[in-house]
């Protein structure tokens, strides 16, 4: 019950205050009772549902299995290396050698030697002269002059340079050439 001072008189005021506020200290220390109770009843709960989660889903399913370091090493690697090795020698299947590669190498060509590129191939010449070979569809794209370069056409030194399709397009050393080359290409 509130304190009402219309009731009492000046004397009785100070003991209804008081009263007042140990009621409030017993209501009080009952609700973190209470609120205990709730917080550990919610965590024990969080805590078995969680353990039964982990426990039921520990080892994958027919429909999502887990994927093993054997299984990769054993079966996925050499089905890629297959694959990639017969790319390869598609690409190869004229008279020269094929190359893939993920970072720029350093191919050095003869007078004469061509290379004919895959899509996407991307060349530097950094010495020597070389010509471009380009189809009926187009040349090569010089990404540092923002040109496209037509069959036929003086290669430029230390401009990168991209072959959109893979249709027979390249270069020809007019010399002893160095290129870095980063793709699919073949030596001829």
């Amino acid at each position: 019950m509130l304190y009402d001072d219309s009731r009492d008189s000046g004397s009785n005021r100070q003991g209804s205050v008081s009263e007042y506020h140990q009621r409030r200290k017993a209501v009080t220390k009952m609700d973190k009772q209470k609120r205990i109770k709730y917080m550990l009843a919610l965590g024990s709960v969080t805590v078995l549902t969680a353990g039964t989660i982990i426990a039921s889903g520990a080892g994958g399913t027919a429909d999502d299995p887990v994927v093993t370091k054997g299984y990769i090493e054993q079966v996925v690697i050499p089905q890629v290396e297959n694959y990639v090795n017969a790319k390869v020698a598609d690409s190869a299947a004229g008279n020269g050698s094929a190359a893939v590669s993920t970072s720029f190498s350093v191919v050095n060509m003869s007078k004469g030697q061509k290379i004919l590129a895959a899509a996407g191939t991307e060349i530097i010449l950094r010495m020597g002269s070389a010509t471009i070979i380009a189809t009926e569809k187009g040349g090569l794209a010089d990404t540092t002059s923002g040109v496209d370069l037509s069959n036929g056409s003086a290669m430029p030194s230390n401009h990168l340079l991209i072959v959109p399709v893979a249709d027979g397009r390249g270069i020809e050393a007019n010399s002893e050439v160095i290129v870095m080359i980063k793709g699919g290409y073949t030596l001829q």
